[in-house]
């Protein structure tokens, strides 16, 4: 039998299952992950909380330490999730798995070859420095910025995150025409005063606002060094999701066009039991 775990990234929950030793394809059903997803009468995790924002499989991967496979509650995937990706990190030590290179992690997902590492371990706790892709995909759309971090976002400055009606502003965005067919995550970001960034996210797959979105606090970062670039080699920016904080480190490009490389992100992944 197949035990479900379920793991949250800052707020962003998933159930998680080890598919290594096989058994794992009825998980694969867009039924059964809508069903385990639903936030009514899905997954009930130790906390109380039904549902998720998403299913994730971990498997063996010729070559790689693991591979992980993203689920929306829809049942879609195809693309990256960086609070999923800490979360399967931890995941994968919390199964015994050792990193081949060291004290790093190298998986396989959707959308390319990452890498993680444990920085430290509280209680159920891990901080996880994650390696996302390149980001070679950027450029000014509507009134705000198109990036692709391993999952397709638009990006919007607002003076204040929190009045925002965003599940009706989110939905406009993430429908809008300029992104069909594939549609895109929406992000809308505040400047705070001391230059760190409050991002909310509304969700393509999920089609609502989650707590924390990974790749969006990725291209959130990355667009805020577009809107004002610099001249520093690696940059570093601290990002507020709804409940917890994390960075995201990039070293932009050497010239217009080429990408965004050298990009980490690092937060919690917790075990909830």
């Amino acid at each position: 039998m197949v035990e479900l775990y379920k793991y949250s990234g800052a707020g962003n929950d998933f159930v998680v299952l080890d598919g290594r030793a096989g058994g794992v394809e009825r998980y694969r059903d867009k039924r059964v992950i809508s069903i385990l997803c639903d936030r009514s009468k899905g997954f009930l995790a130790a906390d109380g909380r039904v549902g998720a924002d998403g299913l994730m499989i971990l498997s063996d991967a010729d070559g790689y330490d693991f591979s992980m496979e993203f689920y929306n509650p829809d049942g879609s995937s195809g693309m990256m999730c960086g609070n999923g990706g800490r979360c399967i990190v931890a995941f994968a030590d919390f199964c015994g798995i050792r990193p081949s290179d060291g004290g790093m992690f190298r998986f396989v997902a959707a959308d390319g070859v990452h890498t993680g590492k444990i920085l430290s371990r509280i209680g159920d706790v891990s901080s996880v420095r994650l390696g996302m892709i390149d980001c070679t995909e950027y450029r000014p759309s509507l009134d705000g910025w198109f990036l692709n971090t391993g999952t397709r976002h638009f990006v919007k400055f607002v003076p204040d995150v929190d009045s925002l009606d965003i599940e009706s502003v989110g939905k406009r965005y993430r429908l809008d025409e300029t992104f069909a067919p594939q549609g895109v995550n929406a992000n809308f970001v505040q400047i705070l005063d001391d230059g760190s960034l409050k991002v909310r996210t509304f969700e393509k797959g999920v089609e609502a606002e989650t707590l924390a979105c990974g790749t969006g606090l990725t291209a959130s970062a990355i667009a805020s060094w577009l809107k004002k670039p610099d001249s520093k080699k690696t940059v570093s920016v601290a990002l507020h999701a709804r409940i917890a904080s994390l960075e995201v480190e990039f070293c932009p490009p050497s010239c217009s066009g080429s990408p965004f490389t050298g990009v980490f992100l690092t937060g919690p992944a917790e075990i909830v039991r």
